[in-house]
């Protein structure tokens, strides 16, 4: 099951800050190129007020988020695929992430350099884009050498998902506080981005790397008043992990009691058995039944006991495609 995303994008766009942001750990994040040499790993929570809310309803001793894997790799340039930079060691790391969180930069400021000398959100997305298909290109070309010169026919296809070009993306839009934001510009270049984006269908999310960056360090009672004097009223760092998580389609589903509350994460999709699995073989194995309630509708009821009285939890076969926010409790042989 993928949970790893990788951010990338090009030099100088807010990646290892926004990856501070995210993390709450610091990595090297100067204002030059290549400040990121080696990818940094962060586990993050998910982002999940069905937890706390659970977590309160049971009275648990402790409650356990879900999680992602974020990994910092160092900008690419231009001609990458070719070896440009730091290229073929960065599209290395690019290989090892189930997704891409490809970070763009919105803002227009003279003091943090633009390796392409000046911004412009859509030439740096298609950018990176051609690098990483080239990448894909050059790699298809070798395999397709290695089997020529070894005699030998080629045994199946490459899966799409192995290929760089092919993994979902979520594009993260930087912006600056007390900057020059291109949504506020109106010069073009906003307007055809959008465009850029809706033609393509792409994802994403609006941050603002710098100031929540500077957040993480803050009280939680300090945070809302900061965010109101830098104008940056939504949570981007928390919209960003969640819509990660979903793009690599994954929900969670629930486990609840005295000991603990946990949001146990599966592919989209999974049967009762297999959400069991993550929990124990033995709930795949044996699997006999799982009794199940939506996590709003339990804690309407008010308790287990309510619930079952009004015939909310439901008991569910082999078959069940488990919710997103649904709470189990698997019997097993």
């Amino acid at each position: 099951m993928g949970l790893s995303i990788g951010i990338v994008g090009l030099p100088n766009v807010g990646k290892s800050t926004l990856f501070n942001a995210l993390t709450k750990k610091s990595v090297l994040a100067a204002n030059y190129p290549f400040a990121t040499i080696d990818p940094s790993l962060g586990v993050v929570a998910v982002p999940d007020e069905r937890v706390d809310k659970l977590a309160a309803f049971s009275n648990s001793a402790k409650k356990i988020p879900a999680a992602v894997e974020f990994v910092d790799v160092a900008g690419l340039v231009r001609g990458a695929s070719e070896g440009e930079g730091l290229g073929n060691k960065f599209l290395s790391h690019i290989r090892e992430v189930d997704a891409i969180a490809h970070v763009v930069r919105v803002f227009d400021n003279t003091n943090i350099i633009h390796v392409e000398q000046e911004v412009n959100p859509v030439r740096d997305i298609e950018l990176i884009n051609t690098e990483l298909a080239l990448a894909d290109l050059e790699t298809e070309e070798k395999r397709k050498e290695k089997s020529r010169r070894s005699g030998k026919p080629e045994v199946g296809t490459p899966t799409k998902a192995s290929g760089l070009s092919d993994k979902p993306v979520l594009y993260v839009l930087n912006r600056e506080a007390g900057g020059h934001n291109l949504d506020e510009m109106r010069d073009g270049r906003w307007e055809r981005l959008m465009e850029w984006l809706t033609e393509h269908n792409a994802q994403y999310v609006t941050v603002d790397a710098n100031v929540e960056s500077e957040l993480r360090e803050l009280h939680p009672d300090d945070k809302q008043q900061f965010r109101q004097e830098y104008g940056v009223l939504d949570d981007g760092v928390n919209g960003l992990i969640a819509a990660g998580y979903r793009l690599l389609g994954l929900m969670s589903f629930f486990t609840t009691g005295a000991d603990e509350t946990r949001a146990w994460t599966i592919p989209q999709g999974s049967t009762a058995p297999e959400a069991g699995a993550v929990i124990h073989t033995d709930f795949f194995t044996k699997f006999i039944r799982a009794e199940v309630i939506a996590w709003d509708k339990l804690l309407e009821a008010g308790s287990y006991a309510k619930a079952r009285e009004q015939g909310l939890v439901r008991t569910e076969g082999k078959e069940y495609i488990v919710k997103d926010g649904d709470v189990i409790e698997f019997l097993h042989g």
